[in-house]
């Protein structure tokens, strides 16, 4: 039996050579040609992946190799995800990979040149800066890492994230709840607490959802095999045993918490920046990530400029002018937005082009000194904008860069001077040690 799986090793092992490996050997003879021949023609055919598989195992057992470790449900998925995750990095680089090659079609800039070098996110559980490309992978990680601590928290997190169609995570979470609703209903009564995994509903309404399983699992459902009236083979369910008045008390929490649950999604980081007073505050260079354009439309961009240049010699309509400037907008996915303060210097972050007013007037606030004093925006052209009201930067005309001006409230100010006080600084110190010059 050993010699035959030994045969099987040379077997595989002469094939793993491949086309381009030569026999260095100096002493084969035409026979050894012969008999290699003949071996080639009885193994002709490769052993089949169940076959390898089978042949793999006895070995092992002859050898007396130790037994492969048994994993337990939580290593078998976290080595299931690692596996989807790394094929989701694979094809994400992929991605990049063929996007840098077209995009390579487009002009690039010296990215020394750019007026940010691009476009980052911050990862609200680990506090990780990251591209776009790098987000996802990274949260699915830290998410599964989190079952190390609060196996609740991480798999309420898996339901509401990895799955991206929200109406299967409601549904998913409705069931659930139910589920929970019956046992605190019917604490004594075994049907219940017991969940068959063939159920239809539960099939396609449940386990289809990532984080639905572990979720149960969390609230001490375990996995058991158990007779079937009518059937002569077992089948697995998840069975809950039985829970003291305080433990339902503590299941109801956890379903709350679950129907509470949201996705975790990366934060736009706004990168705040301070610059010196510069005659270049109006020129702004944006990287490709900025637009939401393909590589070729990117090619087209000057060319549509010329002809709406054009366009605009031309005696138009309002409406057609609303239409083409709303248009434009659809365009870009971020915004670089840069505010000119009555010192001189310059507050520079990102925003993404369908944030509201409120979102940048918070940005500003929480950037100056005195950051509680009324202040007023004014956008290119001498709008003032409100701070109150919910409207898109992009509806603004904001996008894809613009400068504005900062005052402050004159009424305040004037009070504030007769009282003798003043603020030396506008910005806060964290941004004015970073102070930069503009290219």
């Amino acid at each position: 039996m050993k010699k035959f799986f030994d045969d099987i090793k040379k077997d595989i092992k002469f094939k793993s050579a491949g086309p381009g490996k030569k026999l260095t050997e100096e002493g084969s003879s035409k026979s050894q040609v012969v008999q290699s021949s003949s071996s080639a023609k009885q193994h002709r055919h490769a052993p089949s992946a169940g076959a390898q598989m089978a042949g793999a195992a006895a070995l092992a057992r002859i050898e007396q190799h130790p037994r492969p470790k048994v994993h337990t449900s939580q290593d078998a998925i976290r080595s299931q995800v690692k596996r989807e995750l790394e094929a989701e990095a694979a094809a994400l680089a992929e991605k990049d990979k063929a996007a840098g090659a077209e995009g390579s079609k487009v002009p690039v800039k010296d990215p020394t040149c750019l007026s940010v070098s691009g476009v980052y996110f911050t990862c609200p559980l680990t506090g990780a800066i990251l591209t776009k490309s790098e987000r996802e992978v990274h949260i699915k990680e830290a998410i599964l890492m989190r079952f190390e601590e609060d196996e609740i928290e991480a798999s309420v997190m898996m339901m509401h994230t990895f799955n991206k169609d929200r109406e299967k995570v409601k549904t998913a979470v409705d069931i659930i709840s139910k589920y929970i609703e019956n046992i605190c209903k019917n604490p004594t009564e075994e049907k219940y607490r017991k969940i068959k995994l063939s159920n239809k509903v539960f099939q396609d309404k449940v386990r289809c959802v990532e984080g639905s399983r572990e979720f149960l699992q969390a609230l001490g459902f375990t996995s058991i095999m158990l007779p079937v009236e009518g059937q002569e083979e077992e089948e697995e369910f998840l069975v809950l045993t039985e829970h003291s008045p305080d433990a339902l008390e503590l299941m109801k929490e956890r379903r709350d918490r679950l129907v509470r649950g949201e996705p975790v999604r990366a934060q736009l980081n706004r990168e705040a920046q301070a610059f010196r007073a510069s005659p270049n505050a109006m020129r702004f260079d944006l990287p490709p990530e900025f637009y939401n354009l393909t590589a070729e439309e990117l090619k087209k961009e000057q060319q549509q400029r010329s002809d709406l240049i054009e366009k605009n010699a031309m005696l138009r309509t309002k409406a057609m002018r609303e239409k083409e400037e709303q248009r434009e907008r659809r365009k870009y996915n971020y915004t670089l937005l840069r505010i000119r303060l009555p010192d001189g210097n310059l507050l520079q972050g990102t925003f993404y082009a369908w944030d509201r007013l409120p979102v940048l007037f918070s940005f500003v606030r929480e950037s100056l000194v005195d950051g509680w004093q009324p202040f007023e925006l004014i956008a290119p052209g001498g709008q003032k904008l409100q701070e109150s009201e919910e409207v898109a930067l992009a509806e603004c005309n904001l996008v894809p860069a613009a400068l504005l001006s900062f005052a402050w409230d004159a009424a305040v100010q004037a009070d504030i001077a007769a009282a003798g006080g003043k603020s030396p600084t506008l910005l806060k110190p964290e941004l004015l040690e970073k102070i930069r010059t503009l290219n």
